[in-house]
């Protein structure tokens, strides 16, 4: 009898535990006045989307300057094509590494909504002051509507605004990404699997905002003003900044906990003063905490790889008592598993590289492809820059059939609550990105074909649709890709750095960037040595087919690195109580590519 009462309030207690938990949330947020959120009223999809609304806004002013600054340059600016490819790869890598800075500064100090807020007024100025240097006489760029030389005012006033537009993008992007993730919940089952689809709805919000910023946006740009066009995205930058300001009760928030960089700093001091201690039998005799309270953090199961870092757990005979642990010389499994998860990212970085150096064509080279070819639809000539939007197309295609189609049979065939693993889908995405630069080869090679039969109509004959395939291709890889190294560097870092998570991201495509511009200066010197340079004074005179033939044999090489640093990748293992279950085997196979 006493026993069935026993387990009838056992049973009353985890109903009122489960109950308890799925009133609040217990994730280590806090709603706006810094109370425990309430689950009803906070974070998930009713939250997000406010914070979506602004990243559209972003992308579509973003894209919109992006896709014709290379034109800008060459037509208002006056510099040659390589020079102005070199300028948008210089201010695309400042603008895709500056996100590293702003997403420090939103993990370790401001949080992520004041440095969202802060960087948003940052790109606001930006756009006012692109806008003046159109309408302020002293600012334009000449008397007339055609410029011999510009101005020298109006170039400083231009790239300042651009540059300024960089720093706000610095800490917009990686800080408003991680802010939108962060308002679900991890431990909660419908909310880890809605943030599993976050991320593709996300991109798919992000592709809207690009599809409107290269068609109306370049539009306008072309055929009124680009000082017009300059107002409208201030307009609507300004409208979905109070957008989000409106949000602000229904947020849950993380607090700043310092320098994530500290901790880290901590478990390798620790490991190499305590480098000559043998290493434990047993990895349950290593220094962790108890997880008494949930609002602590999550903590991590231990792994079997770097194991040398392990030697900061281990507790030494004057270490006996657990209180007031000098972090210098003891640190706990959980630090010591995120330096792990840190260190084991960099060759994923690395890896990715060449992909990014193919991503970043489509907004040099494809554009300036475009600009020559016909554009001449029914009478209605098409701005070059708007045939970007066929990889707004293609990308927005692949995440909804992913999302939709492929997800569900994946999660019945591989049993994977995500489907594929992370690495897999990037995986994947690289093939994309060699196939797109295979077919980039091919229509080029047709493209100087007619220009040599015909060289001064030679390009008008062609389409400029010829370009469309290997626009679709990169945007329906980007949807594979670009979204999971996404979802990876958001994930795989230590809870307290996933703004800097995001901008590990960005700063794959800012690298790419900055590699792209050194690699067309070595093939420049190179070919330039070899009789004749595969970068002319203008494309007619130029080999870009060779150029793309080279990318695509290098992320082809790449790509069999990437599979090869994948299958021994161990991805974050989480505790989900205070004595885990940690199972290493399917740890470590959690890795594999296969």
């Amino acid at each position: 009898m006493e026993q069935t009462k026993g387990n009838e309030m056992r049973n009353i207690n985890v109903t009122d535990d489960h109950d308890d938990d799925e009133k609040w949330v217990y994730d280590s947020s806090v709603d706006h006045k810094g109370r425990l959120p309430l689950r009803a009223s906070t974070g998930a999809w009713k939250a997000s989307l406010f914070i979506i609304a602004i990243e559209f806004s972003e992308r579509l002013s973003y894209f919109g300057i992006a896709t014709s600054l290379i034109i800008y340059l060459t037509k208002v600016i006056h510099q040659d094509l390589k020079t102005a490819a070199r300028s948008v790869n210089y201010w695309a890598g400042v603008t895709t590494l500056m996100p590293l800075f702003g997403g420090f500064i939103a993990d370790a100090y401001l949080g992520r909504f004041f440095t969202v807020l802060c960087s948003t007024i940052v790109y606001l100025l930006g756009l006012i002051l692109l806008t003046m240097s159109w309408f302020v006489p002293s600012l334009r760029a000449c008397e007339g509507d055609v410029c011999a030389e510009p101005r020298k005012a109006h170039e400083v006033a231009f790239f300042l605004a651009i540059y300024l537009i960089s720093i706000g993008t610095g800490g917009h992007k990686p800080s408003l990404e991680s802010f939108g993730a962060d308002q679900f919940d991890d431990d909660h089952p419908q909310e880890r699997k809605n943030k599993m689809s976050f991320f593709n709805w996300w991109n798919s919000g992000l592709c809207s905002g690009l599809l409107l910023g290269v068609t109306v946006i370049v539009y306008v740009q072309d055929h009124v003003n680009w000082g017009i066009a300059d107002i409208i995205l201030t307009v609507v930058m300004a409208s979905s900044l109070l957008i989000f300001i409106i949000g602000r009760p229904y947020y849950r928030y993380r607090m700043p906990s310092g320098s994530p960089l500290t901790p880290m700093l901590q478990v390798l001091v620790a490991a190499i003063s305590k480098r000559k201690l043998p290493h434990p039998s047993n990895p349950a005799d290593l220094y962790e905490v108890p997880n008494s309270q949930k609002a602590q953090g999550r903590l991590l199961c231990h792994t079997k790889k770097l194991k040398f870092l392990d030697r900061a757990a281990i507790v030494e005979e004057k270490e006996n008592s657990f209180e007031k642990q000098d972090p210098w010389r003891l640190a706990t499994v959980t630090k010591v598993e995120e330096m792990k998860l840190v260190l084991n990212m960099i060759p994923i970085w690395l890896a990715t590289l060449p992909f990014g150096i193919c991503v970043a064509q489509a907004a040099t080279f494809f554009i300036k492809q475009g600009v020559i070819m016909n554009r001449n639809i029914g009478g209605f000539l098409i701005p070059p820059a708007s045939i970007y939007s066929l990889a707004a197309i293609g990308m927005i295609t692949s995440v909804i059939i992913y999302e939709k189609i492929l997800v569900p049979i994946l999660r019945k065939a591989t049993g994977n609550e995500r489907g594929i693993k992370i690495l897999q889908r990037i995986g994947i995405g690289m093939l994309f990105s060699i196939a797109t630069m295979i077919v980039a080869a091919l229509v080029e090679k047709k493209r100087l074909g007619a220009v040599k039969k015909d060289p001064v109509n030679g390009s008008l004959s062609m389409s400029v649709f010829w370009l469309a395939p290997q626009f679709l291709i990169i945007g329906a890889g980007d949807g594979f890709a670009l979204v999971g190294l996404q979802e990876y560097f958001y994930d795989q870092v230590p809870d307290s750095m996933r703004s800097l998570g995001i901008a590990f991201y960005l700063s794959v495509i800012g690298a790419a960037n900055f590699l792209s511009s050194l690699l067309i200066t070595l093939v420049d010197h190179i070919t330039e040595k070899g009789g004749k340079s595969w970068f002319g004074k203008d494309l007619n005179s130029s080999r870009l087919d060779n150029f793309y033939w080279l990318l695509a044999i290098m992320t082809m090489a790449n790509l069999l690195l990437f599979v090869f640093v994948a299958k021994r990748y161990s991805y974050k293992n989480v505790q989900s109580l205070a004595v885990a279950n940690c199972n290493e085997d399917d740890h470590d196979a959690a890795g594999s590519m296969a």
